[in-house]
């Protein structure tokens, strides 16, 4: 997950430097990976790492699995900070875009 998260920043931080106007790096276009596909697959991993979370509980709950309590818990603190990156790339992404759109042409 922190490899498609890294691409992202790399991503953002090379559309910042094009709309500063600031020569940009070399872009590894060879990767094959889209900004929407690494988002994509961002949402996707944060998405199963809840689910695992979810399904370990429900089973520590109902005592139908064999994981024990420092298992689920450190299942949902995973699943916790994983949501929490993301809101902080949404977040970083919403203010990139109000930038670009406060930006006289």
């Amino acid at each position: 997950m922190s490899t498609s998260l890294n691409q992202m920043i790399t991503e953002l931080r090379s559309t910042a430097q094009v709309a500063a106007g600031k020569p940009v790096g070399k872009v590894d276009a060879d990767s094959g990976a889209s900004f929407g596909d690494a988002l994509k697959s961002a949402i996707e991993q944060v998405n199963a790492a809840q689910q695992q979370a979810q399904q370990m509980s429900e089973g520590f709950i109902t005592g139908s699995s064999e994981a024990n309590l420092q298992d689920v818990m450190i299942a949902s603190q995973k699943a916790s900070l994983s949501f929490q990156q993301m809101v902080q790339v949404r977040n970083k992404l919403v203010n990139a875009y109000q930038d670009i759109m406060n930006m006289s042409v």
